[in-house]
Order: structure tokens, then sequence, then C-alpha cells
């Protein structure tokens, strides 16, 4: 039943826009008025509604608290310059992946049309939020997690599907990271949840990746379970690599994030005299390319990060620096600008990635 466009509102008494202070905007610390929430029984979705934010009331017997069922996405809300136009990139994409990563953990989907409409209306209520400067940003986060109160294992029969935002200003990294490849731990495994915005992937990866900070670095490189020896992707974001003249990232599965940054630099690199190979880069390999001076860039794609620019990568005891290219030459320069042309309308949106609020 598509019942999207029932969604009651039950605005805020009074505003807290004026305690923002945009010169000052830090990652995940500041939210919008509003929440979006939608509940899940009897096999329907039901109670669609937009309330002030707050806190939620849970019982501490629900099942996401026990067994883990908890899925989320993330995407990003940007308003033009010179325009009240208010963008979406590409929320399709992630309406797809939320559907994928429930069908992996035995949730219900939340329809397409519902996901979009939800989002579009917390932000249209919201948009006095959203901020104006240059590389700023409306972080969107809907996500749905198993509310039944039964300590059993089985999938829930009721869940909530919630929508909050959250403006942006600075990076969440700086402008180069210092990376370790990871050889110990495991993020994800063939026939895992690797590939599902599951939180329990990130659960599993938060000690490793303290260790690695502890140790100077700012995120881990993993590598497959079984062996260790290919690389798969970093912690935050999916990883590019160009060897000579060659793209190389590691092919969506079981144990690599479909991610929409991801997929939108591959679908803009075909503009570009290079080679696109999506598979797997041994460790190996990356070692040869680095001595023999064909590694040229490294960066991370991601929802959050952006284009983020690698400096270093540990192999080992062994710290490489990867080669700093200068703003004419860098792919990941080119593809940041191509990304910030489409959504601020100067290119054409030739694969109708956004969508105006």
């Amino acid at each position: 039943m598509d019942n999207s466009k029932n969604i009651t509102v039950h605005k805020i008494k009074t505003s807290r826009i004026s305690e923002l202070d945009f010169d000052n905007l830090k990652f995940g610390q500041e939210y919008t008025d509003h929440i979006f929430v939608a509940d899940y029984f009897d096999g329907e979705w039901h109670n669609l509604r937009l309330q002030p934010h707050g806190k939620l009331q849970l019982s501490p017997k629900i099942t996401a608290l026990h067994y883990g069922q908890s899925i989320f996405e993330g995407l990003k809300a940007i308003k033009r310059v010179n325009s009240e136009d208010i963008i979406l990139f590409r929320p399709q994409k992630n309406a797809k992946r939320f559907i994928a990563s429930a069908k992996r953990m035995a949730m219900p989907p939340v329809p397409e049309h519902l996901f979009i409409e939800a989002i579009s209306q917390l932000i249209n209520l919201d948009k006095s939020w959203i901020p104006t400067r240059d590389n700023q940003s409306l972080y969107i986060r809907p996500f749905l997690f198993a509310t039944d109160e039964y300590i059993g294992i089985r999938p829930s029969d009721r869940y909530s599907f919630v929508v909050f935002a959250c403006p942006l200003g600075e990076p969440y990294y700086k402008e180069y990271i210092n990376i370790k490849i990871e050889k110990k731990y495991s993020r994800a495994c063939n026939g895992g949840t690797g590939t599902a915005k599951a939180a329990g992937n990130y659960a599993g990866s938060l000690y490793p990746a303290r260790l690695a900070q502890e140790q100077g670095f700012d995120q881990l490189l993993w590598t497959d379970a079984k062996e260790h020896k290919y690389i798969e992707e970093s912690g935050t974001m999916n990883v590019i690599f160009i060897i000579g003249n060659t793209l190389i990232t590691a092919p969506i599965g079981d144990t690599v994030l479909n991610g929409i940054t991801r997929d939108s630099v591959l679908s803009l690199a075909k503009n570009y005299n290079l080679i696109i190979n999506e598979r797997y880069l041994s460790v190996n390999e990356l070692l040869e390319a680095t001595k023999n001076k064909q590694l040229r860039e490294v960066f991370g794609v991601g929802t959050a990060v952006g284009i983020q620019k690698i400096g270093a990568i540990t192999i080992g005891k062994k710290k490489y620096v990867v080669p700093v290219v200068d703003a004419a030459s860098s792919f990941a320069i080119k593809f940041e600008n191509d990304l910030k042309n489409i959504i601020h309308g100067n290119i054409d949106d030739i694969n109708n990635w956004l969508i105006k609020v």
C-alpha cells in the first residue's frame, strides 16, 4: 500500500536553529529540529510522522539490542549556490541499497517511494538548517531496526524506520590521511553481511580501528578474511588506486559495500583516458607498484568523506608515501570537481542522478 503521502506533521514549538553556529559545524554533533518515524507491524507500514527531534522510548527487550537487526544509510542534501534549489544526490541508489540490506538482514524493505518521500518532507520542513557555504551540506541518516519485545533468536515482526539530519561543515578527515593495511582482523567474509550497511559490521571494526589510531593511523585498509592478501575497502569508504594508466578498485561482493560515490566515480572515469579494472589488488602488487614508481594516486570515496586523498600506506612495519599529485593531474581532484559541478548545475546531469526537493 502506498501511504507515503499520508505523513502527519507535528512541528516543534520553538526551533533550535538560533543556537547553531554555522561557522563551527562538527560532524554528527548538531541535529535539525525534526525526525521522521514510521512503524512496521502486521505486514505494513503505519503511523508515518514527522515529529520534534528527541529521544525514542524503547523497551530493553527489543531484538535490535540483542541480535543486531539494524541497518542504515547515509546521503546528503545540498543547497545550490545563488539558488534556493535543494538537491539530493542519487537517493534512488540509497533506497535500493537499503532494500538490499534489509533483505540480507531478514527485515522488511522500506519501499523506495516511502524512503525518498520521508527524506524529502523532512528536508523541506528543516530546510533552514542546510548550510550554504562551499563544501557544506545536510547529512541525512535513515535507519531501520527491530522492535519486537522478545528474547528469542528469530526475525522480529515489528520495526521502526527513522530519519534524522545534521548540518555538516568541516571535512570528515584532514586533506591527506595515513592508513595501515590490516592483516590480522577482518571486516567481512564471503557469505557474510559485508555488502549490507548493517550496524554490526561497523561494531566489529571499532576495536582494530582503535588499535590503529593508537599507532598513529587515521584508518585501516581491510584485506580478505581468508588470506589477508587482497585489498577490499577502508572503514568509512571504498578505495581507488591509480597505477600507471589504470584505475583499480575492489569489485562489489559479499565483502565490499556497493558505494554510491564509488559507482559515480567509475561512471565519471569513463570520460578520462583511464583503463578501469574492478578487481582485487593484492598487497604484493601494491608494493611492487610503489617500488617501481607506478603508483600515482590512492583515494577513498564515500558519502561522508567525499573524495579523500590518502598520503601514506603502511604495510607491516614499512611506511610508503603516496606521491603528491598537482591539481591539474590529480584524478581525485578531477572527480571531486565533476561531482560538485553536477550537483550545483554547472555540468548537465546526463545520468539523472539528482532529485530537486
